[in-house]
């Protein structure tokens, strides 16, 4: 299984932006760990970011016919890009967006997604796990006896 790891704005400063609310690891180590968490179960992952919307939608519309699974941490795109809610339901890529802190316990604009209805499913609250629990789920229905959607 192949999957692509997407990030949007502001997430190339993981580890000295706000480190209280996402942690201290820097973007790196994030994608050293996915890596690393794929490669460990037989799959592979990059890792793509970037601030600009355009960017993001041209990554989605890429990701066809190259992975299997989308893993996407849309930043603040979360509340108000209706382009890549657009994108994700374009593709037939499946797609698990994914939130390091709980978005429900902080700003009240953080409480919507547009995005989620295009995803199979949502994980926030987690920190960086939560990206290692949506490739897990993605892995899981690969397996013998596992899951469908």
């Amino acid at each position: 299984m192949k999957f692509l790891i997407l990030n949007g704005p502001n997430l190339n400063l993981l580890g000295s932006r706000e480190p209280g609310v996402y942690g201290p690891e820097s973007y790196e180590g994030l994608c050293r760990r996915v890596r690393d968490f794929a490669a460990a179960h037989g799959a592979s992952a990059d890792c793509f970011q970037s601030n600009r919307e355009g960017a993001l939608i041209d990554a989605i519309h890429a990701a066809r016919g190259t992975y299997d699974a989308i893993v996407f941490n849309p930043g603040a795109f979360t509340h108000y890009s209706y382009a890549l809610l657009d994108a994700l339901k374009a593709v037939d890529v499946p797609c698990i967006e994914v939130h390091i802190s709980n978005v429900h316990q902080r700003e009240e604009f953080r409480h919507k997604s547009v995005t989620a209805p295009a995803c199979v499913g949502q994980i926030c609250g987690l920190g960086l796990y939560g990206y290692e629990a949506a490739m897990g789920y993605f892995l899981a229905r690969e397996e013998p006896g596992g899951k469908t959607l």
